[in-house]
């Protein structure tokens, strides 16, 4: 423990000079030259490459030149519209897959690619053969891909310390990526993320800019390749993205998408070093970020996106955009928006409204309101990368050496370099007795929900975007931190049951305890406090349990972030962080049971209260554990039993509130489709089921609604359920006038009434469901495409009871329509919603 406390006291000196302000401000940028230094780049701009652009250039119409800098999402696009328009690349989003089939094979994933490929190609519509090309989300394995390695996420990959490491499991990733046809990837990201309450703070290394900044070359160059080898950029390798340029990690109060206040000097000493690390060794893209820097949105800052990104810091590939972040620009829509691209950004990404976007940005370009020579350059700059990436040259993705080559997904090779990654990653923060290593030996007791859990350790951007709705049968190849105690203790003749609520019929010798969060992404994944979980909660009664039953208790926590918890360690013997470890979560196992010693450090100090918000270099440092701190075998345990469990946050965790769609699907719910007499549990981001199809939808950010279609051919509905009851409102005294508030969009209007229940679990186990309550008259006073809020008053549903309820929503019709929902809540009823009477 001592060399790794002075190792984070010596950095926190380090640091102290990023954290402070200097006087340059966002309104002050007179000396701001000398805060962006040109870098010394590893890829030179080659002449034949800058002649051949030159010359293709030359040969394009305006429509060609628009169509490549508008980027469209396979959900949204076809074959027939590629033909059609030649796009210069299109994305599958997080939880998008070919066919919107979540068990998509290589093959299908091959077969997009390769006719999107010949399409774009083909000239006999658009007159174009500029080859297109796919990018994805790969941001810890090919992780859209069932059956793929995946990696620890970045924050315990910060834990590890490897940089060499780091640039191994990205050339991984690169050559799972390639073998199912795709070009280019949208990692790494490299956020210093400052209040850990973001949602997305595990896609963040550590706190430390030095840190952010060794790891981002080391991506690129596993992507990419070396720039002084033969390799870069070649059949084997993919076009990298540094992102998310520039700040996101630094908003305040952790608010995702939200406003950077920093500094100048701040942003770059600290948000801009990813950056640095990730071009210098040449970094082909870059990803705009959706945050603002002093209330200006980043898709629409020519500052910083043209003035320094691209001529201060001499980065000449292309900036593409973030999903629809340019529709977030002042006096900007989706489908609309000429001051992305005059202000620097070179490619939209426009999931689905890309048809109207082309359309008014072609005419904007006639009318001379976008720049015709920002046009140029920004076309200019993505031919440059596919020449330099050899798309004119390449085979087509199906003839590509790795396309195919179903040996490279999840191969033994890859998954052992993710196991010693999950190993290298666990961080012991506290050891009582030495109680670890553990003797597999041992009579041992595994509990806790995260045990045997392979879509809750792997986290968010798993499969699908929010990392919800997967089972152990999604990872083929995969194991569970539970599968690795067992195989170990079964080899050493112990004795291992699971149990997840920790029940037992013969005491063991001890027990492991795997729990933590519920996977998320992004702004779902945002918080108030980092309070793990109020008293009397599951968890902490189990550790308690185990506890008062004389039972040594070993904690793994699963997390996206440091939190607060106190009473959790008060109530452990021995406490690991074990991040998100991803697919391989039998390594743990190596090192709880001594095969190799504990290797990671804090990559984020750790809270000493759910409100704290603390990093290295703040004048007032006191964490509970400070950045860098690990505990190796044999070391001195330094955290006594007696934490304080008591922290204001909690006064913030009332029952006021309940969530069930907010930013996605919020757990513990999930939802169901029905069709005449048969259900189907949503697992994917688009299914057809029967009558109904569903998809998710945006209506302020990605996917923060879902949009459901009804044919009229047999009776159809969809629920938010769970498998337990919810006391959603805790008392009439918190919430006087409990309703269930929801937003809704009708985009085809409804041919028969349209009921919304609640339900509640019986005695004997039927579901109580009343009639409901017709919506159908209110939706069919909806102006078209807009959104409204609505309320029911819980008052409407007489025969369930709401502290019981089972599902909290069911909407079910017999007729035809379409319509999207959002924001849905049991909360007191909000003064701007529209409250339905009871029919």
């Amino acid at each position: 423990m001592g060399k790794n406390l002075l190792s984070a006291l010596i950095a926190s000196a380090l640091l102290s000079g990023c954290a402070q302000s200097p006087e340059t401000t966002a309104n002050d940028q007179s000396e701001a030259a000398t805060l962006w230094p040109t870098l010394e780049i590893a890829v030179k701009q080659d002449p034949a490459v800058e002649r051949r652009v030159a010359s293709i250039l030359a040969s394009m119409t305006v429509e060609q030149k628009v169509a490549q800098i508008i980027q469209p999402e396979i959900r949204s696009v076809t074959v027939e519209d590629m033909r059609h328009y030649g796009f210069g690349s299109y994305l599958n989003g997080g939880g998008s897959f070919p066919g919107d089939n979540k068990h998509a094979t290589p093959e299908e994933w091959i077969n997009l690619a390769e006719a999107m490929y010949q399409a774009s190609v083909d000239d006999s519509l658009d007159g174009s053969t500029i080859p297109t090309m796919w990018g994805t989300d790969a941001v810890h394995g090919h992780n859209n891909v069932v059956g793929a390695t995946l990696f620890p996420h970045n924050i315990g990959l910060g834990a590890a310390n490897n940089p060499a490491l780091m640039e191994k499991i990205a050339n991984i990733t690169a050559q799972e990526v390639m073998a199912t046809g795709i070009d280019w990837v949208f990692a790494p990201t490299v956020a210093v993320v400052r209040d850990d309450r973001w949602g997305r703070t595990y896609e963040s290394y550590s706190e430390n800019p030095d840190i952010v900044k060794a790891y981002a070359a080391a991506v690129v160059k596993g992507l990419q390749g070396h720039a002084d080898a033969d390799d870069f950029l070649g059949d084997e390798r993919v076009i990298s993205t540094v992102k998310h340029f520039v700040g996101d990690g630094g908003t305040v109060q952790g608010d995702d998408q939200g406003d950077n206040i920093a500094t100048e000097q701040a942003l770059f000493d600290i948000h801009a070093q990813g950056y640095v690390g990730g071009l210098t060794v040449g970094a082909q893209s870059v990803m705009a970020s959706f945050n603002s820097w002093h209330g200006k949105k980043l898709h629409g800052h020519q500052y910083l996106l043209t003035d320094v990104l691209k001529n201060r810091m001499g980065f000449d590939g292309f900036v593409v955009g973030d999903w629809n972040g340019h529709g977030q620009i002042a006096g900007c829509t989706n489908n609309n928006c000429a001051q992305a691209i005059n202000a620097g950004l070179d490619i939209y990404m426009v999931p689905s409204d890309w048809k109207a976007l082309y359309e008014n940005t072609l005419a904007q370009v006639k009318d001379g309101t976008v720049n015709a020579a920002r046009l140029d350059d920004a076309v200019r700059r993505i031919l440059r990368v596919k020449v330099r990436a050899g798309l004119f040259d390449k085979p087509s993705p199906a003839a590509r050496p790795l396309s195919g080559n179903k040996s490279l997904i999840g191969s033994e090779a890859h998954r052992e370099v993710a196991r010693q990654a999950v190993r290298e990653s666990l961080v012991l923060l506290k050891n009582k007795h030495n109680l670890l290593p553990l003797s597999a030996s041992s009579k041992i007791l595994v509990a806790g929900d995260g045990a045997d859990n392979i879509g809750k350790q792997s986290g968010g951007w798993t499969i699908t975007w929010q990392g919800t709705n997967n089972t152990n049968d999604d990872f083929p190849g995969g194991s569970s931190i539970y599968h690795g105690i067992a195989a170990q203790v079964d080899a050493a003749g112990g004795e291992v049951s699971l149990s997840a609520d920790g029940s037992y019929t013969e005491k063991p010798d001890v027990a492991i305890v795997v729990f933590g969060e519920e996977p998320y992404a992004e702004g779902v994944g945002d918080r108030d406090t980092l309070v793990y979980q109020p008293e009397g909660k599951t968890d902490l009664a189990l550790l308690k349990q185990l506890q008062s039953d004389g039972i040594p208790v070993v904690s793994v926590f699963i997390s996206g972030r440091p939190m607060w918890v106190n009473p959790e360690l008060n109530a452990s013997d021995a406490f690991v962080a074990a991040w998100l470890p991803g697919s391989e979560g039998a390594a743990v196992a190596d090192v709880l049971f001594g095969l190799q010693d504990f290797n990671g450090t804090l990559p984020f100090s750790w809270p000493a209260s759910g409100s704290q918000i603390v990093n290295i270099g703040d004048e007032d440092y006191t964490p509970l554990l400070p950045y860098g701190f690990g505990l190796t075998y044999g070391d001195k345990n330094v955290l006594p039993d007696n934490l304080n469990e008591k922290d204001e946050s909690l006064k913030q965790q009332s029952a006021e509130s309940v969530a069930i769609l907010q930013g996605g699907v919020r757990a513990p719910w999930s939802l169901q489709l029905t069709s005449g007499n048969k259900h189907k549990t949503v697992t994917a981001s688009a299914e057809s089921f029967g009558s109904i199809a569903y998809r998710t939808s945006d209506k302020v950010v990605q996917e923060d609604a879902i949009t459901v279609t009804f044919d009229g051919k047999a009776p159809a509905g969809i629920a938010f359920t769970r498998t337990e009851k919810a006391e959603l409102v805790a008392s009439d005294a918190q919430t006087e006038n409990p309703a269930l508030v929801f937003s809704a969009n009708v985009s085809q209007p409804f041919s028969d009434d349209v009921f919304v229940t609640l339900c509640s679990e019986q005695q004997d186990g039927d579901e109580a469901c009343p009639s409901g309550v017709n919506i159908a008259p209110a939706l069919s006073g909806f102006e078209a495409d807009t959104w409204q809020s609505m309320a029911l008053p819980l008052k409407c549903f007489a025969s369930p009871d709401r502290n019981t309820l089972t599902t909290a929503f069911a909407l079910h019709t017999s007729g035809s329509g379409s319509l999207s929902l959002a924001d849905m809540f049991i909360q007191q009823t909000p003064e701007q919603s529209r409250v339905l009477a009871c029919e």
